[in-house]
């Protein structure tokens, strides 16, 4: 039986190597971040595994790079469809495996079938920079070949298909590795695409920590793009020069808000709290840091702790929820650290701290008033819910402030005067910066990060470009 004819969202999770569902003999499983428990077994992939999907893969590329990009766009279009009758069933397990409540996880599977066809509008077509008597030079965009997508597990779905997708419309074939933490979307994602593109050309690991050495390493592929942690990144980075692999690493960030005088407190407040504790703070782009203005900081910290009692924390599944647990209990013990020197008093702001209430890895939503400049929670990406809060007077002592940090992924400036917001905002080293808002991204803009929070960009015709080589051709007229 055809594994379109088997699909099944809950049951059965395999790797998919050549367009077949793939056993191995050993298999682990995640866990459940709201109860503890463990979801269903997954596989853990072998060498022999990943070079027969290498293999697979390289097959395939022959193939699939010489398909028209206008076949290729509408693959990614009927992919999409493909999947939004089982938008629902996706949402759910997303919230299952990731933790997050089911509206966002909803939300999470939306972006990512929206993403898909908004990939497939784009197009690199090729430049002409002279066409003369005598002569004509050509620019093109052709595919790498064989890729890899590293999928981290704070949003798997979205971000495995915003891996997936622009790598096979540019005519290379990719191999998916979801998160051990979270495999399990990934793994159902890619055994659905099989209906719609040919064998080898989207494939599937699930494996434990060597997987991933293995896929830098692996001399049959072109292309890593990895999205999680700088450290974890630099070890991709060192791995794929080897053999000098082109790599895309979105990494972590440590971004600032910076808050001026004259805004609307209570609406600023509001807004800052969700962009920071959004999907409980497990986002490289929620804000990690806030300066504040002196002059209005005591009057913006009540508000900001007024609205955060206001968050409900607690199973993703449960009405009403906006925070959930951290995804696992690796990450529950690294934020819990972040609390050590934070006092009672800080934590009353908020009733913030451990929540050992629950089964599962909860922590509340926390402000810390003013902590040390070069403290750890100041200086570290927490990637959890405690943020926190400092002031400032002078502009260009905060944007030095601002800037004093090996990462740059995001920043963002609240002002009501506009000519203010824009002159802080255009100092600031990163590379996305919102004025009023955070954390907005759009499919036509590149995203990527400044210093060790990146290198190259995802989205747009930026991110297109860094899944294909150049090539130039020259031609002598007679």
């Amino acid at each position: 039986m055809a594994i379109a004819e088997q699909f099944n969202v809950f049951e059965d999770f395999q790797n998919i190597i050549n367009g077949k569902k793939s056993s191995t003999a050993e298999t682990r499983h995640g866990i459940n971040p709201a109860t503890a428990k463990p979801n269903p077994e997954v596989p853990v992939s072998t060498q022999t595994d990943v070079d027969n999907a290498v293999a697979a893969a390289q097959e395939a590329f022959k193939t699939w790079s010489e398909v028209p990009l206008a076949e290729r766009a509408n693959a990614l279009r009927t992919f999409a469809d493909g999947l939004e009758p089982y938008a629902e069933d996706f949402a759910k397990l997303l919230t299952q495996e990731q933790g997050k409540p089911l509206s966002f996880a909803t939300s999470e599977v939306t972006t990512g079938i929206k993403s898909l066809r908004d990939t497939a509008d784009l197009s690199l077509p090729d430049e002409i920079i002279e066409d003369s008597a005598t002569r004509k030079i050509v620019v093109r965009h052709t595919p790498l070949g064989v890729s890899v997508g590293i999928v981290p597990w704070n949003f798997p779905f979205a971000l495995g298909i915003q891996k997936l997708a622009p790598a096979v419309l540019m005519g290379n074939t990719i191999i998916i590795k979801p998160s051990p933490f979270t495999p399990y979307c990934g793994l159902k994602v890619v055994e659905l695409a099989q209906r719609f593109f040919p064998a080898g050309v989207v494939q599937v690991l699930s494996g434990g920590d060597n997987l991933g050495p293995w896929l830098t390493e692996h001399p049959g592929i072109e292309k890593i793009s990895f999205t999680g942690s700088s450290v974890t990144g630099k070890k991709v980075m060192e791995s794929a020069s080897r053999t000098l692999k082109r790599v895309t690493l979105e990494l972590g960030g440590k971004d600032a808000a910076i808050v001026c005088k004259d805004v609307d407190i209570e609406a600023a407040a509001a807004k800052l709290m969700t962009f920071g504790f959004i999907n409980s703070g497990q986002v490289c782009l929620a804000i990690k840091r806030l300066y504040v203005h002196e002059e209005i900081y005591q009057k913006f910290l009540a508000a900001a702790a007024a609205y955060t009692k206001t968050i409900s924390v607690g199973a993703g599944t449960d009405e009403g929820v906006f925070m959930g647990p951290l995804q696992n209990a690796m990450q529950y013990e690294k934020v819990k650290t972040f609390f050590e020197g934070v006092t009672p008093d800080q934590l009353s702001l908020t009733n913030g701290g451990v929540d050992e209430s629950k089964p599962g890895y909860f922590i509340r939503p926390t402000i810390v008033d003013r902590p040390a400049e070069d403290s750890r929670l100041a200086t570290a990406e927490q990637f959890g819910p405690i943020l926190p809060f400092l002031t400032w007077k002078d502009e260009s002592d905060v944007i030095a402030r601002a800037n004093g940090t090996r990462m740059g992924l995001g920043a963002s400036v609240w002002s009501n005067d506009l000519d203010e917001a824009a002159r802080i905002a255009s100092k600031l080293q990163a590379g996305s910066v919102w004025v009023n808002t955070h954390m907005e991204l759009d499919p036509r803009a590149p995203f990527g990060g400044h210093k060790e929070s990146g290198i190259g960009c995802e989205l747009g015709l930026h991110g297109l470009k860094g899944w294909t080589n150049l090539q130039t051709l020259y031609f002598k007229k007679a």
